[in-house]
């Protein structure tokens, strides 16, 4: 859970004036996500949802801003945002602050996702990706292989010997060749089942796109194969309907083919890397919302040990 930095009544007031929305009637802190604080913000206009950036700057939250209404454009289902100053005008503690309409819908747990949700969520994804030409995706990837290198120095092997054996594996990911001449664009990067929204079997919208960069789209497959369709390995039936439905709006290249193994294991580094560091450093084992770095080592174990090409002809042609 993230809550880092709390919203004074002081502070949602003068927010709700910013954005002309009449008198704050309530503050509801969310213990959701692992890098920014939210709150349902109810003020006389209605119910929203208000995110306070911990670690963009204002021209990461524009960027952002830019993107979500881009997508909407594009008929991707993404949340609306509420117009407003620009993202250096309204700070709380110093930190840009976004509104957005208070989605509703629910999120599904692992045990309700069936082929048809996989289904729908790879036509949406490649509705993301497609909406990549014509629009500019300004800056990296905050998660790229140097940053994640730059995360692991930061941690100390003498004061947590037990992370050695899993630091040396990340790095030897994280120095491996990439594959090349992979088509990029827009990246959602995070596509976890808490950012998607269901109404029924209805995809009703694709959350959270503070951590959307430009890069590789076949990581944003990996991400998804690897979050949505693992338990304790993979469970083909949804990793296929996905795949297949993804592949059927946006084939895939025969270097992606190649290539998806690969960006999955990069995939693996890079949420194995900021679980240790965002969640076994910081909160510890045991603690309420804890991430378990060592489910996307396992992960690693098993798409490292396909023959290339190998994970995408399971997914395509079985």
């Amino acid at each position: 859970m993230a809550l880092l930095t709390p919203l004074a009544p002081a502070d949602a007031d003068r927010v709700a004036l910013a954005y002309d929305l009449g008198p704050v009637l309530a503050v509801e802190p969310l213990a959701a996500g692992s890098v920014n604080s939210n709150f349902f913000l109810t003020t006389a206009r209605g119910r929203f949802f208000l995110r306070i950036y911990e670690e963009q700057r204002p021209a990461g939250v524009a960027f952002e801003w830019r993107l979500v209404a881009h997508l909407r454009a594009a008929g991707v289902p993404v949340p609306k945002r509420i117009e407003g100053p620009p993202p250096d005008a309204v700070l709380v503690a110093g930190k840009p602050v976004g509104l957005f309409e208070a989605m509703g819908g629910f999120e599904r747990c692992r045990r309700m996702v069936e082929p048809l949700h996989m289904a729908a969520v790879g036509d949406a994804l490649a509705r993301v990706h497609r909406a990549s030409e014509g629009f500019v995706v300004e800056g990296g990837d905050r998660f790229d292989a140097a940053s994640l290198r730059q995360r692991l120095d930061g941690v100390s092997l003498d004061a947590h010997p037990a992370l050695a054996p899993a630091v040396a594996r990340i790095r030897a990911v994280l120095d491996a060749p990439s594959p090349t001449d992979l088509p990029r664009g827009i990246v959602h990067g995070d596509l976890f089942r808490d950012n998607v929204r269901w109404e029924g079997d209805t995809l009703l919208a694709l959350l959270d796109w503070e951590s959307a960069s430009s890069g590789v789209l076949l990581f944003d497959v990996a991400v998804v194969l690897l979050a949505w369709c693992w338990g304790d390995a993979f469970e083909w039936p949804l990793a296929r309907a996905f795949a297949q439905a993804y592949h059927r709006a946006r084939p895939l290249t025969d270097a992606e083919r190649r290539g998806l193994g690969p960006v999955a294991a990069a995939a693996c580094a890079r949420f194995a890397t900021t679980r240790i560091t965002d969640y076994y450093l910081r909160r510890g084992p045991g603690a309420p919302g804890y991430r378990d770095y060592g489910r996307f080592l396992a992960r690693l174990d098993a798409v490292s040990h396909m023959r290339e090409g190998e994970l995408a002809a399971r997914l395509l042609d079985g």
